[in-house]
């Protein structure tokens, strides 16, 4: 199933994001923590049949995710990441922000994660998108 291997592809990643700033490579660490959460919206998308093959697509399924859940954090963790994608080519951003920006990375997989077992606040009202 594509959606799990996405999710294990997330968490993967946000676990060697994690090594590659402890030896000091800001720049794939930071690679890495926007691949993590990219992955994680991919295994999200995949589950519901969303487009997920673009950035585009990528910020238009969290669109949709903050409207099925109501978390609007789930946007500012995601610009977060995104941040990070930016700084593997910029690579203007410091250690400190690097790691803050993989906490919430983290942070991002663990409140997404539990939405790919079907438990959408909307869909339980009767709702959905």
């Amino acid at each position: 199933m594509k959606t799990l291997t996405y999710r294990d592809a997330a968490r993967e990643l946000l676990s060697k994001a994690f090594v590659e700033l402890e030896a000091g490579d800001v720049r794939q660490a930071s690679e890495k923590g926007w691949g993590a959460a990219a992955q994680m919206v991919k295994a999200l998308a995949e589950a519901r049949g969303w487009k997920h093959d673009s950035h585009a697509a990528l910020f238009n399924a969290i669109d949709r995710i903050v409207l099925e859940t109501g978390d609007k954090p789930i946007r500012t963790r995601f610009a977060m990441a995104s941040s990070l994608h930016q700084n593997f080519y910029e690579n203007w951003r410091s250690e400190a922000y690097v790691l803050d920006g993989l906490i919430e990375v983290r942070n991002f997989l663990d409140g997404l994660e539990p939405l790919l077992n079907g438990r959408f606040l909307k869909d339980r009202e009767g709702g959905g998108v």
